[in-house]
């Protein structure tokens, strides 16, 4: 079957169409996205403005169009931080429901580290062993840990690449001083949770998705995207460390010039360099690996999980 996921982040709404059946690997078909940053979009009281609004329902019914053009059986509708957090959700729910159709399914934080998880369990296999997942989206960071397909342990932290940029690193390029209180804010946010993950001893292999990972891996010597999924793409520490401060004293148009870094995240890549360094350091990880798969795959194997098998449909 033809499967849509539609995924409202704090950064993009994306569509990824997918040709899948229970027991196979989802062959991605099409992909349609525009960045909306919601994000960056919260007026003073956390609320996504009436601009942002119509932008985020014009953007919906277009994805549905491009859904219905491509075949899709069906679309499976989710919003992560941005629209969870925001203070007038519930309306913003309402009004997309109203004029596109589509009602969105708001995921917890929990929800997506679990999601996301999966989508890496799945992509590396049991052999893996115990693994730690990090994800850096555009209004939070996932982390989950686990030997099976459910983590034992997930937490969100509201430490996304555009949070973090839009509330602590207003200057092009930032202040010194502010890249130091955003260092320390960071660091004291992830090291809240790294006694819960402790308990459940090492990890034995430290992947992580979403494009910001990609691109710090980029800039720091991976292959490129056309090289193909299958080409193993790493990140270290020492890489992130030395990478931190040439990104601090960069303006965003420099970022953007650097491989891989898209216009559109150059002016987040600093701060989600700040979270990636302070979670490989408070987790004591000196490398890990870039997962292809991520939350989008995770719903997708989460849908097909739930759909009969061909045999058990003859049966």
């Amino acid at each position: 079957m033809r499967l849509g996921v539609l995924d409202v982040g704090s950064n993009t709404v994306h569509l990824l169409v997918v040709d899948a059946h229970p027991g196979a690997r989802p062959l991605p078909a099409h992909s349609h996205k525009a960045e909306l940053r919601l994000a960056e979009l919260l007026d003073a009281d956390g609320a996504i403005g009436p601009a942002g609004v119509d932008r985020l329902v014009t953007t919906v019914a277009d994805a549905l169009q491009a859904a219905e053009d491509k075949g899709c059986e069906d679309v499976l509708p989710f919003a992560t931080s941005a629209v969870r957090e925001a203070s007038n959700a519930d309306q913003v729910l309402t009004r997309v429901r109203e004029e596109t159709g589509v009602d969105l399914a708001v995921l917890t934080g929990e929800e997506e580290a679990r999601l996301t998880f999966l989508a890496a369990r799945r992509w590396f296999g049991w052999s893996a062993g115990k693994l730690l997942v990090l994800d850096i989206g555009g209004g939070s960071l996932e982390i989950g840990f686990g030997i099976d397909e459910e983590p034992d342990t997930a937490v969100s932290l509201p430490l996304g690449a555009g949070r973090l940029t839009s509330g602590w690193l207003p200057g092009d390029p930032p202040d010194p001083a502010e890249v130091k209180a955003l260092r320390r804010h960071v660091r004291a946010q992830i090291a809240r949770t790294v006694g819960e993950f402790s308990r459940s001893g090492r990890p034995d292999h430290v992947v992580a998705t979403s494009k910001t990972f990609r691109q710090l891996a980029r800039i720091a010597g991976a292959a490129r995207s056309a090289e193909g999924l299958y080409v193993q793409r790493t990140l270290t520490r020492k890489a992130l460390e030395e990478w931190v401060p040439k990104l601090a004293a960069m303006t965003a148009d420099q970022r953007g010039r650097l491989p891989g870094v898209s216009e559109g995240r150059a002016a987040q890549l600093l701060a989600g360099a700040m979270v990636a360094e302070g979670a490989m350091d408070l987790f004591g990880v000196e490398e890990l690996e870039i997962c292809p798969w991520a939350l989008r795959e995770g719903v997708i194997l989460r849908r097909l999980d739930h759909l009969p098998t061909a045999s058990a449909a003859m049966n």
